[in-house]
């Protein structure tokens, strides 16, 4: 490597100060308990690179951890890509020559930079950063005098702030002297099934701005679609994109959905925005990019026919198992892109820290601390959605529900992550451990789930709730353990009053109402005093939804709304202390375009720490990927 890693002289005062307090060295000791969190993405990932009709496929380069987005400069002699070779979830830009050599480091910081592509003279680089507001923004650097120019942070090209406001996937014009790039500026924060959904689309439309920042316009749009990863024609008169329904940006993401949506290959008229369709039929269409004057070759994602395409008649489909974002040389003679590994991470695999003071660290699902020896439980998500315990360093781990032999379960569900043991949660004598058991997420308005209990040692297992309520999930324990608050669902087309949160008492049985509406993840707070959850309501005036973080009193009084932001707040926890709050939350929006990602629901998440009356908001992670399901490691443990 040509540069060593030394963040801090890469860091503006702004870039610096994005994230709370300052970004720690990789070898800087921990002064506080780790932060555990579950990172949804690919465990690794390699670029490959082979003739365009698939042959001679060969590793460019392998750091053995994530390489990805790779492109050509315009002579075919460099590939820039984006690594995280400096700390996992750490997205920095690198370029190395087309046999893998001389690999170095062109833009870092401790924010996500990607998408990265040279200028046609090979002077400058536009890539995608969220550094400076923490939001995608289009960067230059002028790789000689390190000059760097953010494009669209300025007034008038940033949209309402409220909203999304992402910049994705610039490219060169052939003379150098433009970009072109997608935006879901001014859009709105749409969840699916027609806005109701948790996770949001992605509206998109094709922008271009000069090289300086000037010019910027909007070349095409279409209300309720998503048009991105916009490339040149080699004249430079034309731009060629993906065009999608919005609504299929979530579908896109889901492995059972993807083969069912349909996409097409665009151009426009740069000049008179005039229209042409380049493809038709099924199948959803991505990447597109000239391959001469009036070929272009594109890739489908998904379903039987994944492969990549070309518009020019006669030539064959090239299938590529595994590819990913393919890139072809300017001659068309070769392609590059990666291949994704999902083998997951080891229990407490060391993450890239955005905090000075903390190391971060992986783990399986809903991770929880008992107050009496510290051990802890979580989700076995990454193996059955069984029920495991071990110490915070993931040692002496064993487990106390196996639901392949105790849950009943259909297995096909558990195998798709959509039934299991979840949220597991200890008594305050940490005796008991309680956890939601049955189906979940997209089944859960189909199958039951019941709440259950087991002591530690994996003995006394029994259920705690009947049938007498549909689905009962996300238990928490009352500071006195007499008493476990739990999330209500009903069963498909049921009034979303009907459902909310319950109280059980563990003595009697009896269950009372403690809300209404589409409420979830109750978390009993340390002290006993107030009832955390996630509620989602529809926004005025409007068919969607929104949801956010709010607290109420054991009691069904003072209830109380902590966040207030349009983008979904939720996957609320408290501290151990009870002092904070960690939870997730959408609103700087995606760090690439939606279509994109695989295996994964909601690639905007970022995790955020508020105090518990709801002030001193602020985000703690800033990666390409979902971070979710977060926890202070208690201090001493």
């Amino acid at each position: 490597m040509k540069m060593t890693l030394d963040r801090r002289s890469f860091l503006g005062a702004a870039a610096a100060l994005a994230l709370a307090p300052t970004v720690k060295a990789a070898n800087a000791a921990a002064k506080q308990g780790p932060l555990l969190l579950n990172r949804i993405g690919p465990s690794a990932s390699q670029i490959y690179i082979a003739n365009a009709d698939g042959t001679n496929e060969r590793k460019l380069i392998d750091s053995g951890t994530l390489d990805l987005n790779a492109s050509f400069s315009a002579d075919g002699q460099w590939i820039v890509f984006t690594s995280e070779r400096d700390g996992l979830g750490n997205a920095n830009i690198y370029r190395a020559r087309v046999d893998g050599t001389q690999a170095e480091r062109l833009v870092d910081s401790p924010n996500v930079d990607d998408a990265g592509v040279l200028s046609p003279d090979g002077g400058k680089l536009a890539f995608v950063s969220t550094r400076d507001g923490l939001r995608t923004n289009i960067w230059v650097k002028d790789l000689k005098s390190g000059a760097l120019k953010n494009l669209t942070g300025v007034a008038g090209v940033q949209g309402d702030p409220m909203l999304p406001d992402g910049f994705f996937r610039p490219s060169w014009s052939p003379d150098g002297q433009w970009l072109a790039f997608s935006s879901d500026r001014n859009t709105e924060w749409k969840g699916h099934h027609n806005g109701a959904g948790w996770e949001h689309t992605q509206e998109l439309s094709i922008y271009v701005i000069r090289a300086d920042g000037t010019g910027f316009r909007r070349v095409s749009t279409r209300k309720d679609y998503c048009q991105g990863s916009p490339k040149w024609s080699q004249d430079g008169k034309r731009i060629v994109f993906y065009e999608t329904l919005s609504e299929y940006t979530y579908w896109v993401l889901r492995p059972d959905l993807l083969p069912q949506i349909t996409s097409q290959i665009v151009s426009v008229d740069v000049a008179t925005g005039e229209r042409v369709e380049h493809t038709s039929g099924p199948g959803f269409k991505i990447s597109p990019q000239y391959v001469g004057a009036e070929e272009i070759a594109y890739r489908r994602k998904g379903g039987a026919g994944e492969g990549l395409y070309s518009t020019a008649a006669g030539k064959a489909v090239v299938k590529i198992p595994g590819l990913r974002t393919p890139s072809w040389s300017p001659d068309g003679k070769q392609v590059i892109y990666e291949k994704f590994t999902w083998r997951g991470w080891k229990q407490n695999q060391p993450l890239f820290s955005w905090d000075a003071d903390r190391e971060y660290r992986y783990t399986d699902v809903w991770p929880a601390f008992a107050r009496t020896d510290g051990m802890m439980v979580l989700t076995a998500k990454g193996d059955d959605s069984s029920v495991d315990i071990m110490r915070p360093d993931g040692s002496e781990r064993r487990r106390v529900f196996d639901v392949t032999k105790q849950g009943g379960l259909d297995m096909g569900l558990v195998k798709r992550g959509l039934a299991g043991a979840f949220f597991p949660v200890w008594s305050p004598d940490g005796e008991w451990i309680v956890f939601g058991l049955g189906s979940w997420f997209t089944e859960r308005g189909k199958g039951g789930a019941k709440l259950m209990r087991v002591r530690r040692d994996g003995t006394g297992a029994e259920a705690l709730t009947d049938d007498s309520v549909f689905n009962a999930g996300f238990p928490s324990f009352s500071a006195d353990g007499k008493q476990v608050v739990f999330r209500s669902w009903f069963g498909e087309g049921t009034d979303y009053s009907k459902m909310g949160l319950r109280i059980l008492d563990l003595e009697t049985r009896k269950i009372r109402e403690l809300t209404h509406g589409y409420d979830n993840l109750p978390i009993w707070s340390p002290d006993g005093s107030r009832i955390m959850f996630t509620r989602g309501e529809k926004i005025p005036n409007s068919i969607w939804s929104n949801f956010d973080i709010w607290t109420i009193k054991p009691d069904g009084t003072d209830l109380k709304r902590l966040t207030t932001h349009p983008a979904s707040d939720g996957h609320a926890v408290w501290t151990p202390d009870g002092r904070q709050i960690l939870f997730n939350s959408a609103r700087n929006g995606y760090r690439d375009e939606a279509p994109h990602y695989d295996m994964t629901f909601q690639p905007y998440g970022q995790l955020w720490v508020m105090n518990a009356d709801g002030s001193g908001q602020r985000q703690i992670t800033d990666s390409l990927w979902e971070d979710s399901t977060p926890q202070y490691v208690p201090s001493g443990r």
